[in-house]
């Protein structure tokens, strides 16, 4: 009799332990009970629906366009490389920057189906929809880094990247190609990286960290119920722990608070489909590995800059040093003292911009 009652007790909470660990369906915008559309999107060829916002000058006129990918629990009214510029530098420029959600942030729908692949296909499409022509930049910042290494390796005939301490920037054209990666995350299981140094990487990050990293690369299926319980700590960012930050990000969020009045837009379709799935591909398993990627501009013929933060605590500085002495086509530029946020700085996005577009 108490062995019976002992099994059920433990289906019960097997049970209860799986209801527990699984998300709740995402509230896509436009839909019954969801939350309401409010700016212009495109259709993508698989259904879904990308959310954007432009900047700049008016794209029929621009002779610069930029497609910007915002970073982690952001949303395309996050283009800090267009916000944070200073005043008429992209009207003088010509220069049309559009942002847009990527799946699962803001507006733009959950795609369950998500890889880093899906990504630079939807930058592609983007353009395309938006008749961006045969050449344009791609700019990521941080985790949006992601989808800029999925350009250069299957769109490579089309873009041009740059990566500024977790920004990334790329541009598209048929015959030649711009990249810039902004301060980008870097995922600790790249098999170009040397153990040695991905683990001392992996050890200066908050124990919380290390918890949250091995449960997305390895128990990807847990991670919802860990980003959302509240029995440990789990990610620093998540909760805002100011003790991942530097002294300058930190006197960057005391001046702009880092609160915009789109935040709460940022995860309305759900936890799972927004930052989840954004960590899950960040730092899970990818199909090819940056360090192995061959060189998109063999003639010279574009260029693909990568912008560090000396004083990154988000990002180890010592793995971007790594990947730029060993792809020789990246232009590395890290900036002494500077944190994860140094592109909240007008100068220092201006020097992004003017150095991407000069290419």
């Amino acid at each position: 009799m108490l062995s019976k009652i002992a099994a059920i007790l433990l289906i019960v909470i097997v049970a209860l332990a799986y209801q527990a660990i699984q998300p709740p369906p995402p509230k896509t915008c436009g839909s019954p009970g969801g939350p309401p559309i409010t700016g212009p999107r495109i259709k993508l060829r698989d259904g879904r629906h990308l959310a954007y916002k432009e900047h700049g000058v008016p794209r029929q006129v621009a002779n610069k366009k930029i497609v910007f990918l915002h970073g982690f629990a952001s949303s395309r009214h996050d283009a800090v490389i267009a916000t944070n510029l200073p005043q008429g530098l992209l009207e003088e420029l010509g220069a049309y920057i559009v942002s847009f959600d990527r799946p699962g942030y803001g507006e733009s729908d959950p795609d369950p189906n998500r890889t880093v692949k899906s990504l630079a296909l939807d930058v592609e499409e983007l353009a395309d929809k938006l008749g961006l022509g045969s050449k344009f930049y791609v700019i990521g910042f941080s985790m949006g880094g992601q989808a800029v290494w999925g350009c250069l390796k299957f769109i490579p005939h089309s873009i041009n990247i740059s990566y500024y301490e977790g920004v990334l920037t790329s541009s598209l054209s048929l015959k030649t190609c711009w990249e810039t990666l902004l301060t980008p995350v870097v995922n600790y299981w790249w098999g170009g990286l040397p153990s040695n140094l991905s683990k001392e990487a992996y050890n200066k990050q908050p124990a919380q960290d290390q918890w949250t990293l091995r449960v997305v690369h390895y128990m990807p299926w847990l991670t919802y119920w860990w980003l959302t319980q509240k029995w440990f700590p789990s990610s620093s960012v998540v909760q805002h722990n100011p003790a991942i930050l530097s002294h300058q990000d930190l006197l960057v969020i005391s001046k702009s608070g880092r609160k915009t009045e789109h935040q709460s837009q940022v995860q309305q379709q759900g936890v799972a489909e927004s930052i989840g799935r954004d960590a899950i591909i960040g730092f899970g398993s990818w199909d090819f590995d940056p360090l192995d990627l061959d060189n998109p501009f063999p003639d010279n013929t574009g260029h693909v800059h990568l912008w560090q933060g000396g004083d990154d605590q988000l990002v180890p500085p010592m793995l971007q040093r790594y990947i730029a002495q060993n792809i020789p086509w990246i232009q590395y530029h890290e900036l002494p003292g500077a944190g994860h946020l140094f592109p909240f700085f007008e100068e220092v996005s201006a020097a992004i911009i003017k150095t991407q577009l000069a290419d």
